[in-house]
């Protein structure tokens, strides 16, 4: 499989992480986690689309982003309290490598070079999550013309 989480593991990491997965397929349409529920999966999609969401109170929910082949389903699994932050739907059909993340994370308490790898891809994925919903948010909700935000450093 050709997945930057993947490529940054030793061929042995790569076969102990494959090893705590299967493979599983979600018909469109399919809530696949919603915001505040136990994280204890995440996958890494082989075919279709899943669309991120998160819910805006007093709106329907805001879609932030759109994932496919090759990309991490699925990151608050490595963080306590092991909640979804955001939502997630399979807009299409899609396939998927699911992985136990008590599993993985097990891994990653034994194999500190695993753990780091494993946390610094999360991490990357996490940032530019953040920055996707950011932009998506300002797109949404921001005044016309409001401009780019400055944050205070």
């Amino acid at each position: 499989m050709n997945n930057a989480f993947l490529r940054g593991l030793t061929p042995e990491g790569r076969e102990r992480l494959m090893a705590c997965s299967h493979e599983v397929s979600f018909p469109a349409g399919t809530r696949i986690f919603d915001e505040g529920d136990p994280a204890d999966r995440f996958w890494i999609i082989r075919t279709g689309a899943v669309t991120l969401d998160m819910q805006v109170h007093g709106r329907r929910a805001a879609a932030v982003e759109t994932l496919g082949h090759g990309d991490l389903l699925g990151w608050s699994w490595l963080v306590r309290p092991y909640e979804w932050r955001l939502g997630a739907e399979a807009f299409s059909l899609v396939r998927a490598h699911e992985f136990d993340a008590r599993a993985v994370r097990g891994l990653c308490d034994v194999d500190p070079a695993f753990g780091f790898a494993v946390t610094r891809h999360v991490l990357e994925v996490v940032a530019r999550r953040l920055q996707a919903t950011r932009v998506r948010l300002l797109d949404t909700y921001a005044p016309h013309g409001s401009g780019m935000v400055q944050f205070p450093r």
